[in-house]
């Protein structure tokens, strides 16, 4: 197999859903070590979230993908002595508890980074570590309404909508290895570790364009537009004679110009309002006049070829079932296929990007809950006797 990019690098996993868990995911997509710390009774919520297939939780088999299950009680003075020991051997340590949680049990980072110097301790919380709601219990949810996600999204004369999935802890996910793999760079150079703060809350700022700085210089607050966009025309779904649904989205005047000449209309582009694209959203309905209805006469098929011959960029509204078939996500291999025991094939999205020289992999699927523990805390001198002892108690 090609060394994979991140091999070497050890991470303990004491996160549950979502946002946390699926950073250590990519962690471990990349080749990283990455050993879950489950709860020995319950495991990671993850694993009783969404569907099942003969009571196997198929999320669970992506989220818990390339990790190891280890299951330790770190509300016990020996699970906290044990998980010590893990650490003086990692490199990352990824938690999502309230703030001070960590900290109460002596395993925050001036205690872990004692003994082991060069450690990561990435924070995913709610609100952030600091402030007055530093210690409520926060889910994606909080994160899509107070970024203005949630505000900004719908129908301008409806309500506000949220997404109908982990958009805030996704987001975020990926943010917080990120900032892990940040810090592991910098440690190359200093040799020090130091720790990553994020909450759900933050990421989607950085998302919604320039909403907070429209609003601090403006005074001016963006509004829901349904499938238009605030700053640029044209864009949105358009319904095709079929049925089907097509989605344009023309974010230059060179590419707005092959879209109105296309559907008939090229003497647009030669109006002074549609060089800028300021211009073009305020004259959105112009536009549109022309595009719903060229839409309106063709099928869903008719139109994506002709848009794509004149270079106009399209795509159709995919459910989960087009996206399986689709050729452009097979061609570049963004679902793979890996083999469950008991499933057989299972498709899912693959590493999330690809590296030409030293790619990821999907290793594993999510494990049973516990299936490493004998094997990873017997590697971290547990004796087989102590192991017996500690399952007996509820320890592991």
């Amino acid at each position: 197999m090609t060394t994979l990019p991140l091999r070497g690098v050890r991470v303990l996993d004491v996160s549950t859903v979502i946002a946390a868990p699926l950073a250590a995911m990519i962690l471990g997509d990349l080749g990283a070590e990455v050993v879950k710390i489950e709860h020995p009774e319950h495991g990671d919520p993850a694993r009783h979230h969404g569907y099942d297939r003969d009571g196997v939780p198929l999320w669970w088999l992506m989220l818990g993908r390339n990790k190891k299950s280890v299951t330790l009680h770190l509300g016990t003075e020996d699970g906290q002595g044990i998980f010590r020991t893990l650490a003086a051997d990692a490199d990352v340590v990824v938690e999502n508890f309230r703030p001070g949680t960590m900290e109460r049990w002596g395993l925050g980072y001036a205690e872990l980074s004692a003994a082991n110097p060069g450690l990561v301790l990435a924070h995913v919380s709610g609100f952030g570590r600091t402030g007055p709601l530093a210690g409520e219990p926060g889910f994606g949810t909080m994160g899509e309404t107070m970024s203005g996600f949630a505000f900004r999204n719908g129908d301008p004369d409806a309500e506000p909508h949220l997404p109908p999935f982990g958009l805030a802890d996704g987001v975020t996910g990926i943010s917080t290895a990120l900032g892990i793999m940040t810090a592991l760079y910098e440690r190359a150079a200093s040799g020090r570790g130091q720790e990553v703060d994020l909450s759900i809350i933050e990421p989607l700022l950085t998302v919604l364009e320039p909403q907070l700085v429209t609003q601090d210089q403006l005074g001016r607050t963006l509004q829901r537009t349904g499938n238009s966009a605030e700053m640029n025309a044209p864009r949105g779904m358009y319904r095709t004679r079929d049925g089907s649904w097509v989605a344009l989205s023309a974010s230059t005047a060179s590419t707005a110009g092959r879209v109105v000449t296309l559907m008939g209309a090229p003497e647009l582009a030669d109006e002074p309002w549609f060089a800028h694209a300021n211009g073009r959203r305020a004259h959105a309905e112009d536009i549109d006049a022309v595009v719903v209805p060229w839409f309106a006469a063709r099928t869903a098929e008719e139109a994506t070829v002709a848009c794509r011959t004149a270079g106009v960029p399209v795509a159709p509204v995919h459910s989960a079932a087009d996206i399986l078939d689709d050729p452009q996500y097979a061609a570049i291999g963004a679902i793979g296929t890996f083999e469950h025991p008991a499933l057989g094939p299972i498709r899912m999205p693959d590493v999330l990007f690809r590296l030409s020289r030293t790619p990821g992999a999907v290793r594993s699927l999510g494990a049973a809950l516990g299936e490493h523990t004998d094997d990873v805390l017997g590697a971290a001198g547990v004796s087989a006797e102590r192991l017996a002892e500690l399952r007996r108690r509820g320890v592991v």
